[in-house]
């Protein structure tokens, strides 16, 4: 019966701590580190023709709006040997949500809405940009030190 009480309140408190940094909110800060994205999806061309997209990308967020970006992405299985680098904005909303774009010299900007979840130590993203059906999963994999 103790034991059933201890499992009892220690769900409890569990539940009560989750609603709580639920409710803590987010903000550009909540992702500083760096995160290891996987990309899948697919590009509509306007002749009705589509491309696969896969890839992989390490984004690190500063916390205060500004990325930057090593990626490599394969279009119908073919990838460009090295890694692309990239520099983008980002805006994290109180509710977690938010946007960023990523460019690539003189390569069109890519638009994103994310999710930000766990803290902030996963993000999910879509590509907003007409044409562009790609979605991706990140985890932190590295928080900056005060070293840093």
């Amino acid at each position: 019966m103790n034991s059933r009480i201890s499992l009892l309140l220690l769900t409890l408190a569990l539940a009560a701590s989750s609603a709580l940094t639920a409710h803590a909110g987010c903000t550009n800060a909540t992702i500083q580190g760096t995160y290891a994205f996987t990309i899948h999806g697919t590009i509509l061309n306007p002749d009705g023709s589509t491309l696969l997209v896969d890839g992989l990308a390490k984004t690190t967020f500063d916390g205060k709006g500004n990325l930057t970006q090593l990626d490599a992405v394969a279009i119908n299985g073919n990838v460009a040997p090295g890694w692309a680098s990239n520099t983008g904005t980002y805006a994290v909303n109180p509710d977690c949500t938010g946007t960023f774009t990523v460019t690539n010299g003189s390569q069109a900007p890519v638009h994103l809405q994310m999710i930000v979840a766990q803290s902030g130590n996963t993000i999910h993203d879509m590509v907003t940009d007409p044409g562009v059906a790609t979605t991706a999963e990140a985890e932190r994999i590295r928080i900056p030190t005060t070293k840093d």
